[in-house]
């Protein structure tokens, strides 16, 4: 059984910094949260929360702070693998959230990682707003190894009837259009631009980032230029994201045909 609560104490926030310390092994110079600073976090009103299991042992944390009237932004969410527990924080967030008034979570997350965009996509209902190139600069803890930090800035609207239906567990998937052709493909482990002109895209990412980066750290950069190209420039031209399709493709929709791209292995 887990339980989630909110944290305000010193001896708490030192155990939220253990538990993402085992999770990311961060550098001691690019923590991205401090004990100091969840303090002041906590003590002015924003969102820490952290789940604990029966034993009463942290397994999972939360910070987010008030980033506009109506929006909480989620800036660190991390806990251990298994068991929902990234799903029950989330839930109680969104309850948080709702209590105060505010429609809107929004959180930024790595475009290249499988299971995170299929979590927030297909589970939460969450969608891509904006790619953002290199957000954090490099990056030095055990997970992301030096990579360049692109991130998506993913906007959860917490009353929309498809995320109402998700978080009740049921289950909530747009049929794939006949017509969608791959703008970006998995040859071989490596990312092949394709020139298309459909309305629909589909965008792959690989099937394990973080394992490529220390086995083939060549292809994990090809990976890296290929979706920032792709789907950061599908997104810069307004297209939208609205699903996440067989846990492999980002599945985007354009406004317009525009320009087609030019086939290549990148």
């Amino acid at each position: 059984m887990i339980a989630i609560r909110e944290l305000h104490g010193i001896a708490e926030f030192g155990q939220v910094m253990d538990l993402f310390e085992e999770i990311w092994h961060f550098d001691p110079d690019s923590r991205p949260i401090t004990v100091e600073l969840m303090r002041a976090m906590s003590h002015a009103g924003n969102y820490v929360a952290g789940a604990f299991d029966g034993a009463g042992r942290m397994v999972g944390a939360s910070v987010g702070f008030f980033s506009s009237r109506s929006t909480l932004h989620s800036h660190i969410t991390g806990a251990t693998a298994g068991h929902g527990i990234g799903f029950e924080l989330k839930l109680h967030q969104r309850r948080w959230a709702l209590e105060r008034g505010l429609d809107r979570v929004t959180w930024t997350y790595d475009p290249l990682v499988r299971r995170n965009a299929h979590f927030n996509l297909a589970k939460l209902g969450a969608r891509p707003q904006e790619y953002l190139p290199g957000f954090y600069g490099v990056m030095a803890d055990a997970i992301n190894q030096g990579d360049e930090s692109d991130r998506v800035l993913a906007s959860w609207p917490l009353s929309a009837p498809h995320v109402e239906s998700l978080v009740r567990r049921e289950p909530y998937q747009r049929p794939l259009p006949v017509d969608a052709e791959v703008a970006l493909a998995d040859e071989d482990g490596r990312p092949v631009v394709c020139a298309t002109q459909a309305r629909t895209l589909l965008v792959a990412v690989p099937e394990n980032i973080e394992a490529m980066r220390t086995v083939d750290p060549g292809a994990a950069k090809a990976w890296r230029l290929a979706v920032r190209e792709v789907l950061g420039g599908l997104l810069a031209e307004g297209g939208q994201v609205t699903a996440f399709h067989g846990k492999a493709f980002y599945v985007v929709e354009r406004p317009s045909l525009g320009t087609a791209s030019r086939s290549e292995r990148v």
